[in-house]
């Protein structure tokens, strides 16, 4: 499970750089490294809603098992 942690944090970052880039430069990275809205950018979008929902939900027991407790 903690292989899953890994990728769902890889997939925050680039979804928060990429906001951020959006925001300071109106420039969508994964539009313009996929395609605006193509279907393989469209999955990247959801991965990283799947991946924010995913450490929304389980903040409390991935920072227990991150700090080696039961």
């Amino acid at each position: 499970m903690k292989t899953l942690d890994v990728i769902f944090l890889i997939l925050l970052i680039i979804g928060g750089l990429n906001w951020g880039l959006v925001a300071i430069f109106k420039f969508d990275l994964v539009a313009a490294v996929f395609g605006y809205m193509s279907v393989l950018s469209r999955i990247i979008y959801i991965l990283v809603g799947i991946g924010a929902l995913y450490r929304l939900l389980l903040w409390q027991s991935i920072e227990k098992r991150g700090a080696g407790n039961p």
